[in-house]
């Protein structure tokens, strides 16, 4: 059996899917633009832009060169972020294998308002592979690296693919799932972080548990309102891919979708974060996308619209706090 898996990718999420596999018998090689990252891998067994000292195990190899990542690779891992999607169209002549592909971006195209697995799809046609399948769910790069019990799920209509997946990756502290339901499944990775930006701005602004609780809960009825609208299915709301990840990245200073609205809050203005951030944020462009969708099929999004209009249209996070509390009273569902 070819042991070798090709992982597109050498960031904290890819080091650590890496480190799974690793531990479960195969030999992940990952790649990096970057010369100093692989040889740091390579030479040092270390990756310490995301971890630091931390020792990689020896089996962990990186290498700059696209074309050695893939050839000959069993699995392709996919985990760049989802603004460099287009890139797969460079590197996708080196695919050679037949491989199952699996993907570990979130989100969506921000080009086209795709879910990546889709926009995946759409780009690797006339690509000989055996499917793609997305792992989506609360997981922590810096927590699985440590060997901290995580349960993520295997998502693709192709439930063979999908039990293939959560063998390759499954072992005593990392627990996989599989779901069918890409489409609920790719909303709710990309539509979490725009409530865990919501959520970030109260914290900012000095609210606590109980502004948080009802931020992630009314966060959770507006992902199901979308997701539904889009021919989701319901209990897909109530999973790991959803509900657990909405948790995580809502509740967690470790989240950069939190971070993000933090100091948005705490500066009570988008506008200083926007000009001097320099780390990915998935829900500013998501919240684009999703606000655009919405407003043109007609689905109210109050927490939606409000984060976009902290982000584009200069409104004050406590003005529009304020304003979502002072709705209209209704009936909760």
């Amino acid at each position: 059996m070819n042991k070798k898996i090709g992982v597109i990718g050498a960031g904290s999420w890819a080091t650590s899917l890496a480190y799974v596999l690793e531990n479960n018998g195969y030999e992940p090689l990952l790649y990096s633009r970057h010369q100093e990252v692989v040889d740091e891998i390579n030479n040092n067994h270390t990756n310490s832009r995301y971890f630091n000292d931390l020792l990689l195990p020896n089996d962990i190899k990186a290498s700059s060169s696209i074309e050695e990542t893939l050839k000959d690779a069993s699995y392709i891992v996919i985990c760049i972020p989802s603004k460099d999607i287009e890139s797969l169209n460079d590197y996708k002549k080196y695919i050679n294998s037949n491989p199952i592909l699996i993907n570990a971006t979130k989100g969506f195209d921000f080009k086209t308002g795709l879910g990546i697995h889709y926009k995946e799809e759409e780009i690797l046609q006339g690509v000989k592979h055996l499917g793609i399948v997305s792992l989506i769910g609360p997981t922590f790069a810096s927590e699985v690296i440590n060997n901290q019990y995580s349960c993520i799920t295997a998502v693709s209509k192709n439930k063979k693919n999908n039990q293939i997946v959560q063998k390759l990756f499954s072992n005593s502290f990392f627990r996989v799932y599989t779901n069918s339901d890409l489409i609920g499944c790719e909303i709710s990775a990309g539509m979490k972080n725009i409530i865990a930006i919501a959520s970030g701005i109260a914290a900012g602004l000095g609210y606590e548990n109980n502004t948080r609780a009802a931020l992630i809960t009314r966060g959770l009825n507006e992902i199901i309102r979308y997701g539904l609208y889009h021919k989701a299915k319901l209990k897909t709301f109530f999973s790991l891919a959803c509900i657990g990840d909405l948790y995580l990245t809502c509740s967690s200073n470790k989240s950069r979708n939190f971070q993000a609205g933090f100091k948005i809050g705490s500066d009570n203005k988008a506008s200083k974060f926007i000009k001097e951030n320099n780390m990915t944020v998935e829900g500013i462009e998501a919240c684009k996308i999703i606000y655009s969708n919405a407003k043109k099929d007609n689905l109210q999004l109050p927490i939606t619209n409000g984060v976009y209009q902290i982000l584009f249209e200069n409104k004050k996070p406590s003005d529009i706090l304020k304003s979502l509390m002072n709705r209209d009273l209704k009936e909760e569902l």
